[in-house]
């Protein structure tokens, strides 16, 4: 009963902290509000369809075509983005028409502003890297600045890394203080990004009495209403006074509905902030609202942003309904037979881990194994492969050469020439025979060993490594072990084919090994070279 008291008074105090933080009435006007979403845009799209009639109806001159699609872009820039995206490359296109080098870059301001707003960066700077805007008037040079000081500002958020994040905010600072001499000190844009300017800095005081002081000057139009409410309610939640922000959420998401601006983030900041503080309701009522506007607005960056979110809100709403129709015993049954149930659970599956990873391991070693029989088998493959072809090659030689010394010494045989037959024999060479042999074998196993004198004298200190003459391949000591790596390990044999004793043989053998680092080990060494 005490554990059931004290959950009850834990979630009593949650409950009214929840209440503290969500301002009712804000939150009621900003519902009502939403209700009037479809009119007020319907209100924007007419003076759309206006523009867009005045453009078809009568004979435009290229400034007059010019400025209608301007206002166009700038109904469209924050409420579609394709259609702003249109507007925008009309723009270049009459700019260019016009041969004016004003409204040509003004034109790629415009550009440069929705590439932005659709979380472009790189598009937006491409863009602005192709402005010269030196003898440019100082309404577009202000733009210019402004433009790209919000384009390093963004990214900065976007990066969130403590090295690029610096770099980006003192280039933004950089850009704010050339626009900020090109701007009226009165006007909206000077107040806001002298405000936006001290908050990168850190100078959240300061900015928040200049953000405020512009919210009173009761001069500001709806969506640059919107921008300070939503600016000045982060330095609120960095502060942990979150009334105020939400407070500031809610005009600042009011004022996006009256303007029909879908490119905002103040709805979405708001649903966040309150389902935080549980009030998972008018959260995700909120987040909904947000999400329609990303849709409708059509940028993949917000449609990326609300998407995120809204799961995780949609999620909170759903276990705080089922936390209110549940009971606290059958929650505490259910865990408790859950827990049992995983407890069964995790003992049957670590026992059939371990039987798994026993078996894992048998299987492993089969395959090491199989892998080197496999291994084995194709090398024995190459070298028959090679050796078959090799002594088919020096047997036909041989014949050949029998051939010509039996015919030979029977024309001399016919006409009794003995003295010529013993010449003949006589200039038959065996030790060059000999030599040929070896050498024709030499050059058959480096063809399948190539690396083997290398790895050969790897087992072997400095001092005692093979040195070959020029022009020889094997000598005596290699030739052996050469053998050896073929598979002929039978002194006897050894013996016969290199036509030395069974003494010599094991002399040569026991000298070398000795000679090795590893003599116990050198045979097995030399079996473990690779052919290629």
């Amino acid at each position: 009963m005490k554990l059931l008291i004290l959950h009850l008074l834990l979630l009593t105090i949650v409950c009214l902290n929840c209440a503290a933080q969500s301002p009712v009435r804000e939150i009621e006007k900003l519902k009502l509000v939403l209700k009037e979403k479809s009119q007020l845009d319907a209100q924007k799209q007419r003076r759309i369809d206006f523009l867009k009639a005045s453009l078809v109806q009568r004979e435009l001159s290229l400034k007059d075509e010019y400025l209608i699609n301007l206002k166009l872009y700038n109904e469209y820039k924050s409420f579609q983005y394709d259609k702003a995206f249109y507007y925008a490359h009309q723009l270049q296109r009459i700019s260019s028409q016009l041969k004016d080098p004003a409204k040509i870059a003004y034109a790629k301001l415009k550009l440069g502003f929705i590439l932005l707003s659709s979380g472009m960066f790189k598009e937006t700077f491409d863009s602005l890297s192709t402005l010269k805007i030196k003898h440019l008037p100082d309404s577009v040079k202000r733009e210019y600045y402004l433009l790209n000081a919000r384009t390093y500002y963004d990214l900065a958020d976007f990066d969130q890394d403590d090295y690029y994040t610096r770099i980006y905010t003192s280039k933004a600072s950089l850009y704010v203080d050339s626009a900020l001499k090109l701007c009226a000190i009165k006007s909206f844009e000077y107040s806001y990004y002298s405000g936006l300017k001290l908050i990168k800095a850190g100078h959240l005081g300061q900015a928040i009495l200049k953000l405020k002081s512009l919210i009173n000057s009761k001069r500001l139009s709806y969506h640059q209403y919107a921008i300070t409410a939503s600016t000045l309610s982060d330095i609120y939640i960095r502060h942990h006074q979150n009334y105020i922000a939400v407070k500031l959420l809610i005009n600042a998401s009011i004022a996006d509905i009256k303007s029909s601006t879908k490119e905002a983030a103040a709805m979405l900041n708001l649903a966040q902030l309150l389902n935080q503080y549980n009030n998972t309701e008018d959260a995700y009522l909120f987040i909904k609202a947000a999400m329609d506007d990303a849709v409708n607005y059509g940028a993949r960056q917000r449609k990326v942003q609300v998407s995120a979110i809204l799961p995780v809100i949609a999620s909170a709403r759903i276990l705080h309904e089922q936390e209110q129709k549940r009971m606290l015993f059958f929650y505490c049954a259910l865990l408790t037979v859950l827990s049992m149930t995983i407890i069964g659970f995790t003992i049957i599956i670590y026992k059939q881990l371990k039987r798994i990873k026993a078996a894992d391991k048998l299987v492993l070693e089969a395959n090491a194994r199989l892998r080197n029989t496999i291994e084995k088998l194709n090398e024995t493959e190459k070298i028959k492969e090679e050796y078959i072809g090799y002594y088919l090659h020096i047997i036909s030689d041989y014949l050949n050469k029998l051939e010509k010394i039996k015919s030979s010494i029977t024309q001399r045989l016919t006409t009794k020439k003995f003295d010529e037959i013993k010449i003949l024999v006589g200039n038959i060479n065996l030790k060059k025979e000999r030599e040929e042999l070896f050498s024709n074998f030499d050059k058959a196993f480096l063809k399948l060993f190539p690396n083997f004198v290398t790895e050969f004298n790897t087992l072997f200190p400095a001092e005692h490594q093979v040195r070959l003459h020029p022009h020889q391949l094997l000598n005596t000591d290699l030739r052996i072990f050469a053998l050896i790596r073929l598979g002929v390990n039978d002194p006897d044999k050894l013996a016969r084919i290199l036509e030395y004793s069974l003494n010599t043989i094991y002399n040569y053998r026991t000298r070398i090994k000795n000679k090795s680092n590893n003599p116990d080990g050198f045979e097995t060494a030399i079996l473990n070279i690779k052919a290629i």
